[in-house]
């Protein structure tokens, strides 16, 4: 398999880290959506990363698409999002509003970035709905009782979690007072230490 995109992506980075917890082999080529637009372009029309293109040449798009597609490789004693309900919609849940606010992170940066004039009242709608949904993370991280979010063994919620607060605080670091969600300050802290993190990682790169 091809893991197309940069690992500063929160989107990216949680695809290389569940492909290598399973243990599945691929070749990472790091391009930019924006400076690598036209290699990107042959593979998905939508130059967005992540894209991932498999063995028999098929292009799958959008980390939530690609990791349910790694999902099915695996058994179920490896699988990284429960196969059942109700453990299995908690999940998704958490994972969806990690992403979505990762998805506001991202919507925000580009305001900033290529506007001239940025929108005050887009601003804080975005600083609004980070907060609320870093705080409905928050409280749900206080209700666990494992090492991890839902138990002892890591999942896509985790993942997902951990590498949007990256990705929040090196791009956006002065939006949020981080220090207001200390549990998930912790849960992610305690992720970023696992080497499967460390290797899976890049500062972010502005695109050019």
């Amino acid at each position: 398999m091809i893991l197309i995109g940069q690992y500063d992506s929160p989107f990216v980075r949680r695809v290389g880290i569940a492909l290598s917890l399973y243990d599945i082999p691929f070749e990472h080529r790091p391009w930019s959506s924006f400076g690598n637009a036209d290699e990107l372009r042959v593979y998905n029309p939508l130059t967005r990363v992540p894209t991932l293109v498999l063995d028999d040449g098929t292009v799958l798009a959008d980390s939530h698409i690609i990791l349910d597609y790694l999902d099915s490789l695996v058994s179920d004693d490896r699988v990284l999002l429960p196969r059942t309900e109700p453990a299995r919609h908690r999940a998704l849940r958490v994972a969806t509003l990690a992403t979505g606010l990762g998805d506001k992170a991202v919507s925000l940066f580009y305001e900033k970035r290529l506007h001239g004039a940025v929108s005050a009242l887009w601003v804080d709608r975005c600083r609004r709905q980070i907060e609320e949904t870093l705080q409905v993370l928050e409280t749900s991280r206080s209700e666990g009782t494992g090492a991890y979010w839902f138990g002892e063994r890591i999942g896509h919620a985790d993942i997902a979690v951990a590498a949007v607060l990256r990705f929040l605080k090196e791009v956006h670091p002065d939006l949020v007072a981080v220090a207001r969600y200390p549990r998930l300050q912790a849960h992610a802290d305690m992720l970023e230490a696992l080497p499967v993190f460390q290797t899976i990682s890049q500062p972010f790169i502005p695109p050019a």
